[in-house]
């Protein structure tokens, strides 16, 4: 595909974006940036979510990592779904009782101000590391795929796209998000169903079903206890792993809370699961028929498995599946990062600023809510320019990974808020929530020759939200329980 025309698309695309951000902010108020005034409709909510959790990880990582992996990856996502359903039974009845705009205002009710600022840090620091993980891996294909001939520094790449998202964010909020994630969704799912229509109905895939199941990449279940895959630590970690990256997490609550009522954002959780689930399968299903495709056409594998599929898309299927493929990934680069910019702003301004508690006018929240967008955007860039630097390998792995160390803490106060009894020593959970983290991390990279041969895997989360939880019991204020009593 030749550079003129993908700039033509991303800034067609753009120009889209912007379009809706314009049409959906007009006559908003201030708090329309933060709550969408809750107007959305569940329906529209539940499958612009697709795109927001499914993101360039999923587009690109899953159907790559099916040749090492096989399907064993949906056994996490067996567990997504069922985390999905105790979200909308326990959490966003709490949420709409409460009257929440920022989830974390839980904590404050709950603990107070130190333990509820702590709560936000965290959130901030997770979705800063996994929306702009999510958005490297995107630019880095089109960077890599058709651009770097050009001489274009990525860098330049990456600003010129956050330059983008800014410029239709920046006055829409959650209102705009809700509705341009709708149609990122819409055109990640056409570059899904396209390259799977065309790669079964392709020359010399006439057998496509019989070969699949002969090649053994359709295998789901791990039965060995140890392996960092097996399925019992899959399901439940996948379960935890939902809880905390949408239950506990502003961005993906941030929407569901902007349906009117309880019953609404319920309905959307439930239905939403279901949609993932089969999106999740028809992922792996095309990760299958892309190495299969590759062996028949005599392919050399890629270095990077999660280059299989913008290698296939790019050169060596037909121009209109590039193309399609191309508005696939932009669309699948967006939503991660315009719901992210605008979940750690309104976090930021109302968690950590107190931007509501001040007196300001409507005036001046404006202006400073603009100022911490703008900043948190060049935060932004500088996450991904860092991952450029690394350079990861399977992406899925480490995102991941991340959010085990950095959503556990989360995870435990919540815990503890829901099933604990007093409150811990306020000067105390900082500290509490560092420790925690630090001693999983250590945990899981000596997990090997500590545990007996024993890999930890993704139920790391549950490690670092158990330690969270044990160190807030072991500080709890004896003083208040015992007045409580």
């Amino acid at each position: 595909m030749s550079p003129t025309l993908l700039l033509s698309i991303v800034f067609g695309y753009f120009l889209l974006l912007l379009g809706i951000a314009w049409y959906t902010s007009r006559g908003a108020g201030e708090h329309a940036f933060y709550s969408g005034e809750r107007k959305s409709l569940w329906w529209v909510v539940a499958f612009g979510m697709i795109g927001t959790s499914l993101s360039g990880v999923t587009f690109i990582s899953v159907p790559g990592a099916v040749q090492a992996g096989h399907w064993g990856y949906l056994q996490l996502v067996i567990g997504f779904a069922i985390g999905y359903w105790i979200v909308a039974g326990v959490l966003l009845p709490l949420y709409y009782r409460m009257q929440l705009t920022s989830i974390y205002g839980y904590l404050r009710e709950r603990f107070g101000l130190v333990s509820y600022r702590t709560g936000a840090s965290w959130f901030i620091l997770s979705r800063l590391m996994g929306a702009t993980l999510r958005i490297y891996v995107v630019l880095n294909v089109i960077h890599v795929f058709t651009l770097e001939a050009l001489g274009i520094p990525f860098w330049l790449t990456a600003a010129v796209v956050m330059l983008m998202i800014v410029l239709y964010t920046l006055q829409g909020g959650v209102k705009t998000i809700v509705w341009t994630d709708t149609l990122q969704t819409l055109f990640m799912l056409a570059a899904l169903l396209g390259a799977i229509v065309y790669i079964v109905n392709s020359t010399g895939m006439e057998g496509w079903s019989t070969a699949l199941s002969d090649s053994g990449m359709m295998q789901v279940w791990n039965f060995d206890w140890k392996s960092n895959s097996y399925f019992l630590k899959q399901v439940v970690s996948g379960m935890f792993i939902t809880i905390v990256m949408t239950g506990l997490d502003q961005e993906m609550m941030q929407k569901n809370l902007s349906v009117r009522t309880v019953g609404g954002a319920q309905k959307n959780m439930r239905v939403f699961s279901v949609i993932l689930l089969v999106v999740n399968i028809l992922f792996l299903l095309l990760g299958a028929l892309l190495w299969l495709k590759a062996g028949q056409m005599g392919l050399a594998a890629p270095e990077k498995s999660d280059d299989l599929f913008p290698m296939m898309a790019l050169q060596h299927f037909p121009p209109w599946l590039g193309l399609l493929f191309i508005v696939g990934l932009i669309s699948a680069l967006f939503p991660s990062a315009d719901g992210a910019l605008t979940a750690l702003t309104a976090s930021t301004c109302i968690d950590l600023i107190g931007i509501r508690d001040r007196g300001w006018d409507e005036v001046k929240q404006r202006r400073v809510r603009r100022t911490v967008h703008l900043l948190m955007a060049v935060v932004f860039m500088g996450c991904i320019m860092w991952f450029f630097a690394r350079k990861d390998g399977t992406i899925v792995k480490t995102l991941f990974d991340l959010a085990a160390i950095t959503y556990g803490p989360l995870l435990g106060l919540f815990a503890f808020g829901l099933f604990g009894k007093g409150k811990p020593r306020e000067v105390l959970v900082p500290f509490i929530c560092v420790a925690a983290a630090v001693i999983t991390y250590f945990l899981r990279d000596n997990s090997v020759f500590l545990l007996g041969g024993y890999q930890m895997g993704f139920e790391t989360l549950l490690v670092n939200g158990g330690l969270t939880f044990l160190g807030l019991w072991a500080f709890v204020d004896r003083r208040i329980v015992r007045a409580g009593e």
